[in-house]
């Protein structure tokens, strides 16, 4: 029961955020070409946020072990409510700025959460280890419907109502604002071990570089998110002409996203065997 009532209290925090990010994934493009900019420039957008999520991303874990991983997550929901907020503006300078806010946002979302439970999951409540796989299965299930219900939600609020495609955005706020209220209502502070930034990135480095099935590894996946990011970026011009519901296609997306993870678990089950190599 105890666990119970700690998983409770994680997810009461984590999947407001995940809906909140997932409602801004149908509209985003169709929200820059109602402003009318040219493809060239919505492009350079997308350019700004993707490289701030690496750039951030690579100081994402110290920052947020100095930090706290609390105070990490409040600082989600409020930069990512700032970075919903600047898609009201028109200004290209202002929009450029919310892209540079979302990808310290989403670099924020991957690394402080999860961190912060791991941590009181083993220091504080002394659960067992293999009890973390169980939450983070169910986050992830729980992250698929989401998913899939956010398209739909995108769509009632964009089309059905007849807000236009910067309502999704809007939409996020109050999530991202309950995310943050949860977590500093309910959470308690904790912290990494500080260690400096260079000695962090020399160690990924060095591991990178002294086995080549780390390298292969990361290369593979470097290859299929590229190819991830440009679907991300045409699908929308490519079937939106043709009078497409975006977000019932997104939610399309994501339920096929989702029956590819049921399918890779059946395959590796018991039943089935189908172990990677």
């Amino acid at each position: 029961p105890a666990f119970r009532r700690f998983q409770r209290g994680y997810y009461h925090v984590y999947l407001p955020a995940l809906a909140a990010d997932w409602l801004q994934g149908p509209y985003l493009y169709k929200l820059y070409q109602h402003y009318r900019f040219l493809e060239e420039q919505i492009a350079i957008l997308y350019v700004c946020g993707f490289a701030s999520s690496v750039l951030f991303g690579l100081v994402s874990s110290s920052l947020v072990d100095r930090l706290g991983r609390k105070k990490s997550c409040v600082l989600f929901s409020l930069t990512y409510s700032i970075c919903c907020l600047a898609k009201l503006s028109r200004d290209y300078l202002v929009l450029a700025v919310g892209r540079v806010l979302g990808g310290l946002s989403t670099a924020l979302l991957f690394s402080a959460f999860e961190a912060w439970y791991v941590h009181e999951h083993v220091e504080r409540y002394d659960f067992p280890t293999e009890w973390i796989a169980v939450t983070f299965s169910r986050a992830a299930f729980w992250n698929n419907v989401i998913a899939v219900g956010a398209g739909g939600a995108a769509d009632f609020f964009t089309e059905w109502l007849g807000l236009g495609p910067v309502a999704p955005f809007m939409v996020s706020i109050p999530l991202l604002v309950l995310s943050g209220v949860f977590a500093v209502k309910n959470w308690d502070e904790n912290y990494g071990k500080k260690r400096a930034f260079s000695k962090t990135c020399g160690d990924g480095l060095k591991c990178l570089l002294s086995d080549r099935r780390v390298l292969l590894l990361g290369t593979i996946q470097a290859l299929f998110e590229s190819v991830v990011y440009i679907f991300i970026f045409l699908w929308t011009p490519v079937l939106d002409p043709h009078g497409a519901p975006l977000g019932i296609v997104f939610s399309s997306f994501m339920a096929a996203s989702m029956l590819g993870s049921l399918l890779y678990r059946l395959a590796v089950s018991k039943s089935y065997r189908l172990q990677p190599v």
